[in-house]
């Protein structure tokens, strides 16, 4: 069985189009290990604020197929994907982490280069497997963060009263 970590943001109805997709993963992939949630601010664009958090999970599936599947819930809610990387969406959903796989083709990197390159990922990775060691650098998601450049990247975090964030 794999350990997965994915990271999970939307800024278009964030609570509603994070709320459905975590009932989806749920369905899919049972229980749900959920990082803290954060706001932050869009990067890359200007747009709404982001939603960020990070979930991990157990699954005897292969990555193609997790892929598939995080795909197939995006689009159950309203993702549109365009060739601009960075723009408004309902629900973004990346594979970070697939155990201590590293794995780099045309269709996907694993880890993803965005655990180290940006707070709303790394802190709440940090937050719930802190003492995980990153597959390349070696260094824990604890240590990564504790060394980060947390300059210019905002987060905060939100207090949400909607239990269906939560098992």
């Amino acid at each position: 069985m794999a350990r997965i970590y994915i990271s999970i943001g939307s800024n278009i109805q964030p609570q509603r189009y994070i709320k459905t997709g975590l009932a989806e993963l749920r369905a899919h992939f049972g229980k749900l290990l959920l990082s803290s949630t954060y706001l932050t601010e869009a990067i890359g664009f200007k747009g709404d604020n982001f939603y960020n958090l990070v979930a991990g999970f157990d699954s005897n599936e292969e990555i193609y197929h997790i892929i598939h599947t995080l795909r197939a819930i995006e689009k159950n809610n309203d993702r549109q994907r365009t060739n601009n990387r960075f723009s408004a969406r309902t629900l973004d959903i990346d594979l970070l982490l697939y155990d201590d796989l590293i794995l780099e083709n045309e269709d996907i990197k694993i880890p993803r280069d965005e655990i180290i390159k940006y707070a709303f990922v790394l802190l709440p990775l940090a937050e719930i497997a802190p003492t995980l060691k990153h597959p390349i650098t070696g260094k824990s998601y604890a240590e990564l963060w504790q060394t980060f450049d947390k300059k210019g990247q905002i987060l905060k975090k939100i207090h949400l009263n909607d239990q269906v964030f939560k098992d």
